[in-house]
Formats: C-alpha cells, sequence, structure tokens
C-alpha cells in the first residue's frame, strides 16, 4: 500500500499506539488501514451420499477439482455467499445449509467455511469458472486431483461421516506443509 484510500497522502508502516502489530497509517490524515484475512466460502453439495465438485477453469490451480466456494463480498452472508458461489460455478441451486468446517489457513491469510447442503435437482452444468461439474461417490472422488489442501481435508472428513451418519462442525488449522 502506498497511499491513503481516505485523503490520497502517502502511508507508511507503523506501528499503532496500543495496537500489537505493524500497520499501514496515513502520515496526514493518521487513518489506520488493517489488512485481515479474505473468508472463502462454499458448500459441499450432496445428493443421496454424491458429493458434487467443480473442475476449475480459472487459476490458481486450473483444471483441478474443488467445492464450490468464492470470496465472501462486503454486505453478504456466508448463507447468501455459499448458494451464490453454488450457483456461479455449478449452476446448481441447493437448500438445507448447515454449518460444516471452518479451515484456517494463516500462512496465506484465509478462512475457509464449508457448508453441508442440499443439492435440489440433477440440473447442474459447468458455470463460467469451472471447466465441468460432476457428482462423486466417497470411493471415486479424485484425490490426486484435488485444487486446494482445506477442500481435500473438508472431503476427508465429510466421507468418513457419511458412513457414521454424523456431521458434526468442526474447526480446521491447515499448516503449510498440508499444501497440496
Amino acid at each position: 500500500m502506498n497511499f491513503c484510500a481516505q485523503c490520497g497522502a502517502k502511508v507508511t508502516l507503523q506501528m499503532p499506539s496500543g495496537d500489537d502489530r505493524m500497520r499501514f497509517v496515513c502520515d496526514d490524515c493518521h487513518t489506520i488501514f488493517y489488512d485481515n484475512p479474505k473468508m472463502v466460502v462454499g458448500t459441499i453439495p450432496v445428493k443421496g451420499n454424491a458429493i458434487l465438485l467443480c473442475k476449475r477453469a480459472i487459476e490458481p490451480r486450473r483444471e483441478k477439482w474443488t467445492l464450490p466456494a468464492g470470496w465472501l463480498e462486503n454486505g453478504e452472508t456466508v448463507s447468501a455467499c455459499a448458494v451464490r458461489e453454488t450457483r456461479e460455478e455449478a449452476c446448481a441451486e441447493v437448500d438445507d445449509l448447515q454449518p460444516y468446517v471452518l479451515a484456517n489457513l494463516p500462512f496465506i491469510n484465509q478462512v475457509y467455511f464449508f457448508m453441508r447442503a442440499r443439492l435440489l435437482n440433477a440440473d447442474f452444468h459447468a458455470g463460467y469458472e469451472s471447466l465441468e461439474v460432476q457428482l462423486f461417490s466417497p470411493d471415486l472422488i479424485p484425490w490426486g486431483e484435488l485444487a486446494f489442501s482445506a477442500v481435500h481435508e473438508t472431503l476427508k472428513l465429510f466421507c468418513d461421516d457419511i458412513r457414521k451418519s454424523e456431521f458434526p462442525f468442526r474447526v480446521l488449522d491447515i499448516k503449510p506443509q498440508q499444501r497440496l
């Protein structure tokens, strides 16, 4: 960051009084700019025991499989984001959203939030960010072709939970070495 979004003056990295980390601060109007983690929100769309996955048409990890998910927008609820991202990436309709996994990825300043969701029908197809979409039974998930560690860990837990028919909410801490 070079310039203040409030007044246009130069910003410098400083430790504001009472803070415990460096922040960009405007040299003129003294506005403090907080750079906080980005939240990725998505669904685990399920029909029976099959899970809907999307093959990415965009970078990063183009041509790898993922759950439908994306950035939470300002002014948007996590539920609305989950439904929107599922529509955008898989042209799929879901309901009965239930919180399932919150995955912390502090090494890339991201938090993933996945919700279990009921896939309403089989009338889905690739959206503009997907090359293809497909339902996978747990034993046919392309484990070696998954795009992101948070998706991999979430799907591992979910497939195990399908066998138990129990779906507790979990908080995961993804480590840098868990990167795919």
